[in-house]
């Protein structure tokens, strides 16, 4: 979709020419709609409650480190370009990738490690060390994940289908093959390889998706072809110069991002025939942490009356907090919902070398154990199974000369008791499983640490449960199956981001935000037929 100028724009090219809309937080989600929005003839205005736009994706800048505070894998690359094509653009015009190789590694607790070479020689002579015959299974394997991918892509992703009306149509009735991919993840794999840490290669990026492999469809199968097939890049700077990316794209388009500017209310007009909103926000300090109440109110606030409002905050925290009293009741919808895990992590300046690799992955070699402490029986693990990136490794801006930044990840259950003693001696646990297993501590070394947690998840980013996700990708909360993008019984209202379809992750919220795009294009055309925001040649 080019923005550069011609004759003049037709009603066509602008379908949004005239209407002012707010989106509220820039993630992913925010920063995708916007753009498209804008593009479409929309004046837009997006509200991002912490000093830089990110939402989740925030960065920690500081004597000379720059760590990445959520996100750190860089995957479907293709997703991304097709974003920047849309506009005209191209991700090589705003970021530079590295491809990685060895992909990532893989520590076992019982003193095993494999790194996973980018070539496919390679990975099917690893398979092939583990189990007989492996290597050429492996092909077999990664064929069906790539026809996942493409199928899922083709027909469930690209196009927007946020509704079970949706999916009744020739596309999706010709893709019945994917049915036995319904079942439970690892009971499928299973089906291809005998070896529990082969499973675990081919499982563990469901974390990534808020899930488990005994509570994820084998769909998901698809995840294997990300990483496996497609690859895996860093982008120089980190995931925040994608964000720095998309922040600058939308600018160039016209919309307006106000940072450290949190949205206080969002209030429909009543009577509601011609739906407008009236947003309020309150200013503050941008060192102030983001951890300012959901309901803070200053002097220097603002509020300001828009046609439509797209909210890529949680939606159990707009319609609670946000919404007037009464307006919408989904307390119960809410609370039903399986909520992706949260996490410990910890973001360490380390003076010296960390001798892992970019990605690395520390996993017991039964996992199991873990999954039922984060969603069947909540608490604490005593064999946890972990996350280590040192993106130093590979790129100089991540650190200054002479040391190393590390990110530490750990899947939690949402909703534990996160209080600073318990933070502490499982940080503790953590470090003495690092040592044992990984060979490497260096708490001698850390020249700064901060962590974050479940408790900071539910302040700064009013995350129900503390969830570092949204909702997990079970059966029951796939594609159509996931919250509407529009607001029931709030005409004019949106929700874009991991709670909606497609889902968790990086590129699904682009593709949430292009989505999000239509259906306020097909609301506000009130044709009911849904047009596209980006040439139909580009949906594949």
């Amino acid at each position: 979709m080019s923005t550069q100028p011609d004759a003049g724009p037709s009603d066509a090219d602008e379908p949004l020419a005239g209407e002012s809309i707010a989106v509220v937080g820039a993630g992913f989600g925010g920063l995708s709609a916007a753009s498209y929005l804008a593009d479409a003839g929309a004046d837009v205005t997006l509200f991002e409650r912490n000093e830089h736009p990110g939402g989740y994706a925030g960065r920690i800048e500081r004597d000379g480190f720059r760590i990445d505070t959520g996100p750190s894998w860089y995957l479907m690359p293709e997703v991304f370009d097709r974003f920047f094509e849309q506009f005209g653009r191209s991700t090589d015009d705003y970021y530079d990738l590295i491809e990685l190789d060895p992909l990532y590694e893989v520590i076992w607790k019982d003193g095993d490690r494999a790194s996973m070479p980018a070539d496919r020689a390679g990975q099917k002579a690893l398979f092939e060390s583990y189990e007989p015959g492996a290597g050429e299974v492996l092909d077999d394997y990664l064929a069906d994940a790539a026809e996942a991918y493409e199928l899922g892509m083709d027909r469930f992703v690209y196009p927007s289908r946020s509704r079970l009306r949706d999916m009744v149509d020739a596309d999706v009735l010709r893709s019945g093959r994917a049915l036995p991919k319904l079942r439970e993840m690892d009971e499928y794999v299973s089906g291809y390889f005998e070896s529990e840490k082969l499973r675990q290669i081919a499982e563990y990026k469901l974390v990534f998706l808020g899930g488990s492999p005994y509570n994820t469809p084998a769909i998901y199968t698809l995840m294997s072809h990300v990483d496996m097939n497609l690859g895996v890049s860093h982008p120089a700077g980190g995931i925040a110069s994608v964000v720095d990316a998309m922040a600058d794209l939308a600018r160039e388009l016209g919309v307006s991002i106000r940072t450290s500017e949190p949205v206080t209310a969002i209030e429909p007009s009543i009577p509601a025939s011609t739906p407008t909103f009236t947003v309020e926000t309150a200013r503050r300090a941008a060192d102030d942490g983001g951890t300012a109440a959901a309901d803070a109110r200053s002097a220097s606030g603002s509020s300001t009356r828009f046609d439509r409002v797209v909210a890529n905050a949680p939606p159990p925290h707009v319609e609670r907090d946000l919404l007037p009293a009464g307006t919408v009741d989904r307390e119960s919808y809410w609370e039903s919902r399986t909520y992706a895990p949260s996490a410990y992590l910890s973001y360490i300046g380390v003076e010296g070398e960390v001798d892992l690799e970019h990605h690395t992955l520390v996993f017991p070699t039964d996992w199991r154990p873990h999954f039922d402490d984060i969603f069947d029986e909540p608490g604490w693990p005593d064999d946890p199974a972990y996350y280590v990136h040192v993106p130093s490794k590979t790129d100089p801006e991540a650190a200054p000369d002479g040391h190393e930044a590390v990110f530490l990840l750990v899947p939690l259950a949402a909703g534990l008791e996160d209080d600073p003693e318990t933070r502490e001696r499982f940080r503790e646990l953590v470090f003495d499983d690092l040592a044992e297993h990984a060979g490497v501590d260096f708490r001698d070394r850390i020249v700064f640490e901060e962590t974050a947690c479940v408790d900071d998840f539910r302040r700064r980013f009013n995350a129900p449960r503390g969830t570092a996700l949204a909702l997990s990708h079970t059966l029951e909360q796939t594609g159509p199956l996931r919250p509407a993008h529009r607001a029931p019984g709030v005409d004019g209202l949106y929700y874009v981001g991991a709670y909606t379809n497609p889902g968790i992750g990086m590129p699904m919220c682009l593709l949430s935000g292009e989505h999000v795009a239509e259906a306020v294009v097909e609301d506000a055309a009130g044709s009911g037929v849904l047009p596209s925001v980006v040439p139909t040649s580009t949906l594949r």
